[in-house]
């Protein structure tokens, strides 16, 4: 399924009429088409304008926007995450799953006076949901190098790092009589991304009266009119406003009393009534007849009237004089009531009728490639909290006491990620919890170490008996609550084990090796740290366990990772890293990347895969096309290999803590049953994140995956 994001450049541009407008283009030509409106427009409890008219017109199913007020609470809380996850479950939900949608439309946030974070929030949306961008602008009240400006720094915010990501712009409100073909020329000329082709242009959409017009009902509404007589005032519309200042001759001689007038007026203009009256007794379909400051007509001329007056003709009556009047149905609200059926039919058929598919048919219509997707780092978080629950797993948690891991297990229990175990004195742990001001809930499991450690002597000295473990050195090394855990795994009493947070990744992976053993075909143990980079997640591998591999153990490395990478959803295509591309260097790290790409190819012909690369030949599309123009890797890379943990530890710190990037991990790999380390600086998303992963492996180890 492809994303498209309906985005606005600046305030005012018909962004909703357009974005549905486009469904019902892409309709047309064959394509199940969804539709979603990530987050809510205003603070009103109303259904959004596009989401209602989506469910009425478009006969689409959006769910319900996420409202805005909690949007804005967790903006201000730092929480941009975990908001973009509830986004993404809200796109799975409008897309239907597999066999679902083809395409989903999704509409950004109209900008405003008072959403100044919606452009940067708009852009997240984007990045996050994997969508091509379509601009929508206005050129209602904008010389032509305005818009250019605007459509080039609207292009720069959407465009991704490799240059892909605009799928096109829509312009409005054209005005009659415009020189589309001097404009189109002015525009190529300052605009480098139209010039280039690389925003094409999509349509243009031009003013029309006739669907701008409200029915005589929203003028009633708008004002607070009262209805002296309703007549058709949900039919007719007001497509011109008279408000009486000139004798009737003068004003009949202007033609102001034409089709869809509304004629605003005193109740003692009686010479205005009548000849108003008269109009509508002579086929003419005024819109109304609006009485101002409260008054009425004389009975006299009332009667006289009274054909017209109690006919189809609507006529009302507001309190505020004729100038207040005015100035009041000069404001009136430009969007479409709810109720408004009819002229939001006729606007999305006119939109769909004037706007050219063609640049994005063969986008749309050609499936994406496993290897051209990108796993944008919402995406995967959602997927792994969600699979995570699905397995429901038990997860031992070693450092049960500890403040960081209490926290992520009393999380974990609320959101159903997981069954965590804590081994720690159950006292010690409400204590803790208390302290961070949380509650243990009834289903988290706290074991005492005290209580069962006995109980994994006898199985524990039977493991390790071929090494001479006696009772009392198992039941000294018990102690350890790290290796109590492991032993728990062993005897499948746990699905997997989570540690780290005080511990050392020796004290975590060494009872590993011991009593849980390699998995069969692995001849090592490796790690790999998902990196949650703002537009996609990469694998990282290996920064945590081997120091110095040699070529065969880092092939082995590079292929427990491809194939980590694939079981979490990121297409794998691996980079073997080094500190040159291709032959430009020499020398024995060189030569041991050379001769581990070719291993991998030879064991493994089916990854994409090369090597020797640079980092930046290996991320950035435009040196990767330099320094290695042939190389199906060089700029797409999604799974980096490291020549050593000098170079993938410092790495991946110099990364998370820089760039401000959540770091998932370490995973280990190539152990039989699954034990995880973390880094002794994690934060309790970090321990959150990493009983998912657990989580998931679990699965994968129990169907043989």
């Amino acid at each position: 399924m492809h994303t498209l994001f309906v985005a606005p450049t600046r305030n005012g541009v018909g962004l909703s009429s357009t974005a549905l407008g486009l469904a019902r283009a892409l309709e047309r030509q064959g394509l199940r088409v969804a539709f979603l409106k990530p987050i809510a427009q205003t603070h009103e409890t109303a259904t959004d304008d596009s989401v209602h008219f989506a469910r009425t017109l478009a006969h689409l199913q959006p769910p319900t926007p996420i409202a805005l007020a909690h949007a804005e609470e967790q903006l201000s809380q730092g929480a941009e995450e975990d908001l973009m996850e509830e986004v993404v479950a809200l796109s799975r939900q409008a897309a239907g799953g597999p066999g679902g949608a083809d395409v989903l439309i999704a509409e950004g946030l109209a900008l405003n006076e008072r959403n100044t974070y919606a452009g940067a929030l708009n852009a997240s949306l984007a990045r996050n949901l994997e969508a091509d961008v379509v601009l929508v602008s206005s050129l209602a009240g904008v010389t032509a190098g305005a818009l250019a400006d605007e459509l080039e720094i609207a292009a720069q915010n959407y465009r991704r790092s490799d240059g892909s990501g605009l799928a096109g712009y829509v312009l409005n409100f054209a005005p009659l009589g415009l020189d589309f073909g001097g404009l189109l020329a002015e525009l190529r000329v300052r605009s480098r991304v139209l010039s280039g082709g690389e925003l094409p242009l999509l349509g243009v959409i031009a003013q029309s009266p006739a669907l701008s017009a409200p029915r005589t009902l929203d003028v009633a509404r708008h004002l607070g009119a009262e209805i002296l007589n309703e007549g058709e005032a949900a039919q007719r519309r007001v497509t011109s406003t008279v408000v009486t200042a000139r004798t009737v001759p003068k004003m009949a001689d202007a033609g102001l009393f034409a089709s869809g007038a509304l004629v605003v007026t005193p109740g003692d203009r009686e010479d205005v009534v009548m000849a108003a009256a008269l109009s509508h007794l002579s086929g003419v379909p005024l819109a109304g007849l609006l009485y101002t400051s409260g008054s009425s007509p004389e009975p006299s001329i009332e009667r006289l009237c009274r054909a017209a007056l109690t006919s189809s003709l609507p006529v009302l009556r507001v309190e505020t004089n004729s100038f207040h009047t005015a100035s009041a149905l000069s404001r009136l609200d430009p969007r479409v009531p709810h109720d408004d059926l009819e002229r939001m039919e006729r606007t999305l058929d006119f939109i769909a009728d004037r706007l050219d598919t063609v640049p994005l048919r063969s986008r749309l219509k050609t499936p994406q490639a496993e290897g051209d997707r990108r796993m944008p780092p919402s995406a995967f978080r959602y997927e792994l909290i969600q699979r995570a629950r699905a397995a429901n797993k038990r997860i031992v948690l070693p450092e049960g006491d500890e403040p960081r891991t209490v926290r992520a297990a009393i999380r974990c229990v609320e959101k159903g990620i997981a069954r965590p175990v804590l081994l720690a004195n159950p006292e010690r742990v409400r204590q803790v919890a208390e302290g961070q001001g949380l509650t243990v809930p009834e289903g988290l499991e706290v074991v005492d170490p005290e209580s069962v450690r006995r109980q994994y002597v006898e199985p524990m000295v039977d493991l390790r008996k071929h090494k001479g473990l006696t009772a009392p050195q198992a039941e000294g090394e018990l102690e350890d609550t790290v290796v109590l855990g492991t032993m728990m795994l062993a005897l499948d009493e746990v699905d997997g084990l989570v540690s780290g947070a005080v511990h050392t990744t020796a004290n975590t992976v060494r009872p590993a090796l011991q009593l849980i053993k390699t998995a069969p075909g692995s001849s090592l143990v490796s790690s790999i740290f998902f990196m949650l980079m703002p537009e996609q997640v990469l694998v990282y591998g290996d920064a945590a366990i081997n120091p110095n591999p040699n070529a065969e153990e880092l092939a082995d490395i590079a292929i427990q990772s491809a194939d980590s990478a694939r079981a979490f959803g990121i297409p794998p295509r691996v980079a073997m890293l080094s500190y040159s591309t291709g032959e430009s260097g020499e020398g024995a790290d060189v030569e041991k990347v050379k001769e581990a790409t070719r291993l991998v190819r030879e064991r493994r012909p089916d990854l994409p895969v090369d090597g020797p690369l640079q980092y930046d030949a290996a991320s950035v599309l435009s040196v990767g096309r330099q320094k290695a123009p042939n190389s199906p890797v060089a700029g797409r890379a999604t799974v980096f290999i490291f020549p050593d943990l000098n170079t993938g530890n410092t790495t991946y710190k110099a990364v998370q803590r820089s760039a401000g990037v959540v770091a998932v991990g370490p995973m280990l790999q190539g152990l039989r049953k699954p034990v995880n380390d973390l880094s002794r600086g994690a934060l309790v998303d970090d321990i959150v994140y990493t009983i998912a992963l657990t989580a998931i492996q679990a699965t994968q180890v129990g169907s043989g995956a």
